[in-house]
Parts: C-alpha cells; structure tokens; sequence
C-alpha cells in the first residue's frame, strides 16, 4: 500500500479503535494533604525534559504527517494550538517526507504556523544520521524523536521484519544530530532492560509509550486478512512503564505516554517520576470532533487543573510533584513487586 494512504488509514482507525483505558494509572492514589501550605497563585508548571527547557510539562505526542494535504492541515492547527498554549509537539514519522519530497508541506507547515516553539522531529529506529540531519533540518526540530514500534511493524502488513542493528543507529544518531534524542515507543511501553541499553549508549530521554491508549496493534489488524490477535493485549502499562524507566537511573528525563488523557492522570504521572507528559489520541479525538478551538481550550483547562491539583498536594512546582507520596495498589502493585521494585518508597 502507498504509504500516504497508511498514513491516512492510521488515523481513522486511531479514532475508530479509541483509547484502550488500560494504563494502569488507575492504581495509583495521592496520600491527601490536608496542609497543603501553598498558593495556586505560585505553582510553577515550568518543566526540563533534558535539555529541553519547557513552559508546561505537557506536549502533542506524534500522530502524523506525509499523508497529503489532510495532514498538512492537521499538522498546521497543531501547530496553532502548541503556539497559543505554549506547550511542545512532535510530529509523526518523516521518513515518508525523505523518501517522497512532496510530503515535505505536511511536516514543514509546523514551523510555519509556530515559529517560535518547541518542536521535535520523528524518525524510525531504521533512519541514518543523514536522514536524521534532514529531518531535524526539515522542521528546525529543537529534538528528535527515534520511535521503535516492533509489535506494529510485526503486525503492519507491509512492516519491516528485520530489527538488527536498531541501537547501534540510536547511538550514532544520539553522538552526532546536535540536538536532544529522544527515543520512544509506540504504545508498547518500554522495560527497564530496554531503558538501560539505551542509556548504556548515551540515551538521556526516554519516552514510555506505555499500553493503555492508541493501540496499533489493534490500527495494523483491521488492515490485515488475517488477524494477529495474540498482540492485541501485548505491552506493558503506561503507569508500570513509567516505573521501571525511571528506577533505572536518576539521571534519566522520562516522558510518560500512552493512554493519558486527564489531568489527574497527567498528575499522576509525573509524581511516579516522569519529567514530561505525551498526549495524541486525547488531543486528536477532541480535535476530529470539536474542533481547534475546543482543542486550545482544552489545553487551557489541563494547565489551570494541574495547578488546582499540585496545590491541594502541596506541590509548588513539577520537581516538588515528583517527590509527592502515593499508593500503587492493583495490577500495577503486583507487576512491579515481581520487577523487583520496592512500592512502599513511593508512599514514605
């Protein structure tokens, strides 16, 4: 299939498969505050993710792009809607922009439409530093996403196969693109044996792309004859996932993504340790059907609650809501206590 017509078809199955609501955020529990001790007046949302220097700790997680004038469109008022807010956004993919220059317009309109802004590139785990550079240069990127989507590949009729060689091109891409690298999965979410190979090779950003929202396995079965259904549940969840990246080194910046759509689980998030929050499904669906407008108001709501939130915790600022107590009780508690990992440290 032409690959401006797969990139079409992932966002209307995107919308018609949905979130999964399985991030397993669901488990953690704030220990309340009854003396906060704090003005929402001067909680802080300022956030650094790496080298990035950010005015919110939320962004627009990649989605698309190199589908034609349709992504064109969405990419420009996504584009509008991180400049009125002030917040980040990554695009999708750019290789079909390098492999078809005409495709360029759909990824390009970005810096046109938000000039001054925190924009990240995207690329594949099978990109070059050449098609690194190009990509960085086509956007102005301040960053650049590396994705690894093994299970859709797997699943994608049309998908690669062949996976050697991924890190060593993570590692050339991280030691020679002069902007951050970020590397990220695609809803699958990542393992602390995943997250320590990256860093093994000078990895500072980590996005989860935890199990619990756009599922693409689910997006590349509705494409295929026959149905890999084995690899509709498989991933591990954006909460655990976020849990065993950060428990691997403090001086990792993880993002969480993967399902998160309100701003208790944004909140949530970010006091499991995470330094930025990814949202695209959420954001897309409000776009789809309500419009820019409601997408920018929307994002103007998440900031005012995340402060009312951060201040019923006490919480001035996004280092303080990381050192917040909480509960992880459930599926998440029993997945991450056969990881190894001490639960308990998080509510004293």
């Amino acid at each position: 299939m032409e690959r401006k017509q797969r990139k079409l078809d992932h966002i209307e199955f995107a919308l018609k498969t949905g979130q999964q609501h399985q991030t397993g955020l669901e488990d953690i529990s704030f220990i309340h505050q009854s003396l906060p001790g704090i003005s929402l007046n001067n909680v802080n949302l300022t956030a650094e993710v790496g080298e990035l220097e950010l005015s919110s700790p939320i962004f627009i997680n990649a989605m698309t792009g190199g589908g034609g004038p349709e992504t064109e469109k969405l990419n420009g008022d996504l584009a509008i809607a991180a400049r009125e807010t002030g917040i980040a956004m990554a695009v999708g993919s750019q290789m079909a922009a390098i492999k078809d220059p005409s495709q360029q317009a759909s990824f390009k309109v970005v810096r046109k439409e938000n000039p001054d802004g925190v924009l990240i590139g995207n690329l594949g785990g099978e990109a070059t530093v050449e098609q690194a550079k190009r990509a960085s240069e086509m956007i102005g990127a301040d960053a650049l996403q590396i994705h690894i989507n093994v299970i859709q590949e797997l699943t994608m009729p049309e998908g690669d196969r062949d996976f050697a060689g991924t890190l060593s091109r993570i590692e050339k891409i991280n030691k020679t693109i002069g902007i951050p690298v970020i590397v990220k999965e695609v809803g699958f979410g990542m393992s602390m044996e995943t997250v320590r190979q990256l860093h093994s090779v000078g990895v500072s950003i980590i996005d989860v792309g935890g199990f619990g929202g756009t599922n693409f396995a689910k997006i590349e079965n509705e494409r295929r004859a026959k149905i890999l259904g084995y690899f509709n549940e498989w991933g591990i969840p954006t909460a655990a996932s976020i849990v065993e990246a950060v428990n691997v080194s403090p001086q990792l910046s993880v993002i969480g993504s993967g399902g998160i759509q309100s701003p208790l689980e944004i909140t949530k998030s970010l006091a499991l340790g995470a330094k930025g929050v990814g949202l695209a499904g959420h954001f897309l669906k409000l776009y789809k059907e309500l419009g820019l407008e409601h997408l920018i108001k929307e994002i103007h709501y998440i900031h005012e609650d995340l402060k009312v939130i951060m201040t019923a915790l006490g919480c001035g600022n996004i280092p303080e809501l990381r050192k917040s107590k909480l509960v992880i009780k459930g599926n998440t508690y029993h997945w991450l206590s056969q990881r190894g990992i001490d639960c308990s440290a998080y509510a004293k």
